[in-house]
């Protein structure tokens, strides 16, 4: 049966990882580390039949598909819609350095972002009103095609939990490793099937299969 493949990434690891903040759409650079998890990703991309390429645009995201985009001669459409989550005014902060500041918000938890949000943020369900209906758009574009998206890992489990029908508050149970390839193959009657699930991002993935 066809179907539109999508190849769905999250960015490399980030230069600010060990402090723990809340990046959001705080514009923060890959470490080396994050560009050779794009280098391993790049690696097995190039022998996929790849018709387009989307990502965040923040650089995080952007580098990623950049380095793809130029194995395989197509240029990245970088859009807003794809970004993290935000997290409003808490952005940039870690979870000490927020409660400390807005102490009115001392008691917000990640993990209850599926119904709160601190001052300015968003919550799940808005990053999904978000995401989602750009993301139709783009499979709906590109039916029966190969296409790539390069995210984040709140986008990622959003697009994951609506792949599968699980609501907002499964979004903490499935894990998004820098640089971590999913493949869902979306057919025309709207049935979605997650083929791979947080794929290999700490290793070379040279002569691995996607099946």
């Amino acid at each position: 049966m066809q179907h539109t493949r999508l190849f769905l990434i999250r960015h490399g690891q980030v230069v600010n990882h060990h402090e723990f903040r809340y990046n959001g759409h705080f514009d923060v650079d890959i470490t080396d580390i994050g560009i050779q998890q794009m280098e391993n990703l790049a690696d097995i991309l190039a022998a996929e039949p790849i018709s387009a390429i989307y990502s965040s645009d923040l650089q995080r995201a952007v580098k990623g598909a950049e380095m793809v985009g130029a194995m395989l001669g197509i240029k990245p459409i970088k859009m807003h819609d794809f970004r993290e989550l935000s997290l409003g005014r808490w952005e940039g902060l870690t979870r000490e350095e927020g409660a400390a500041r807005f102490p009115e918000e001392a008691d917000f938890r990640f993990r209850d972002l599926a119904n709160s949000k601190v001052q300015g943020g968003e919550n799940l369900h808005d990053l999904k009103n978000r995401v989602i209906p750009k993301l139709n758009e783009i499979l709906n574009k590109h039916q029966n095609e190969t296409i790539c998206l390069f995210a984040h890992g709140g986008v990622n489990r959003v697009i994951l939990c609506n792949a599968m029908n699980l609501p907002m508050e499964n979004f903490f149970r499935i894990e998004q490793d820098y640089g971590c390839l999913n493949v869902i193959d979306c057919f025309e009657d709207g049935v979605k099937v997650v083929k791979l699930l947080n794929g290999g991002p700490n290793q070379s993935l040279k002569g691995a299969k996607i099946y």
